[in-house]
């Protein structure tokens, strides 16, 4: 309908600023001309469009303009109410509760039919306070200094700006500016002990935008694998990768990509036994032979 279309264009403006027509018609899947008819409409409901000519011309919205409106749909709500809910099953933070404690009372959303549950992502207690301070520290701008132990069990003193906080592989991170090293990397919150923030202010401005997703105590692995036929299902539940190909016994190749030194995808790889080989690369297949010796040297040694 046009009209949610000119509301959704009227936030995109808000959120992006000058934009061209071409761009907006490629956003709203419409022509340029009827882009230029509906910047028409919205100048004449009292929207301050401005245009612009030339190379960097299209349209933005003057500075200083609010929508003061409802202009979400029941349904956009919905999805709001879903992610925040499911967010607060992975993180007890207080504000995110005041957050959807608001959102509800300003919306009269019936039940929705989607829900999203993390609460296996749920930390325990000190790393929620972890994420309580941090968030703090983010939020002031402050350095934070905590002891880390690296994949290596190195234990080392560190001292970082953090710029925001992030979940994947099954734990939660801080992405933080290394200042010794001029870089941004990750830090799992679990290697984090005597955390605190200190008095010092970050030493530049960060934006996510310019934060290389790098981590610099892990490197991403690409591995393949050779599957029997009654492992397929696991592989696709636990791996998160795909199948590549399939063959007439029901064997197949499998693909995914993890954190090389976590320990979550190898305790699983091993676990699956005879059942899988490892095809690429040879240092994974090399560290599975190195930890197989090992284990049976530990049984050997104890009969």
């Amino acid at each position: 309908m046009k009209i949610h279309r000119l509301l959704s264009i009227i936030v995109y403006l808000l959120n992006h600023g000058r934009t061209s027509a071409q761009k907006l018609a490629e956003e709203f899947e419409v022509s340029s001309r009827t882009i230029m008819r509906d910047m028409e409409s919205l100048e004449q409901a009292g929207i301050p469009i401005q245009s612009f000519y030339g190379p960097e011309g299209g349209y933005q919205i003057m500075d200083g303009f609010v929508l003061e409106k409802q202009v979400s749909t029941k349904q956009e709500q919905k999805w709001m109410m879903a992610a925040l809910k499911g967010m607060l099953s992975a993180y007890a933070s207080k504000s995110l509760k005041q957050t959807l404690a608001k959102l509800k009372s300003l919306n009269a959303v019936e039940s929705n039919n989607i829900l999203v549950d993390f609460s296996v992502a749920r930390e325990d207690e000190r790393i929620n306070k972890q994420l309580v301070l941090l968030e703090d520290a983010i939020e002031k701008k402050h350095m934070v200094r905590f002891s880390y132990t690296n994949s290596r069990d190195e234990v080392k003193e560190l001292q970082v700006e953090p710029i925001s906080l992030q979940y994947k592989w099954y734990h939660w991170y801080l992405i933080g500016y290394y200042e010794k090293y001029q870089d941004y990397c990750m830090f799992k919150l679990v290697r984090m002990d005597d955390l605190y923030i200190t008095d010092l202010k970050n030493t530049k401005i960060h934006s996510l935008s310019d934060v290389k997703q790098k981590d610099a105590l892990q490197q991403i692995v690409h591995i393949k694998l050779y599957g029997k036929a009654v492992i397929k299902s696991k592989c696709r539940e636990y791996l998160n990768g795909k199948i590549t190909k399939e063959f007439e016994n029901g064997d197949f190749e499998f693909c995914f990509s993890v954190p090389e030194h976590e320990t979550f995808w190898y305790g699983i790889v091993l676990s699956f036994g005879n059942k899988i080989k490892i095809i690429e690369p040879q240092e994974i297949i090399q560290r599975i032979l190195n930890t197989c010796k090992e284990i049976q040297m530990t049984y050997e040694e104890s009969i």
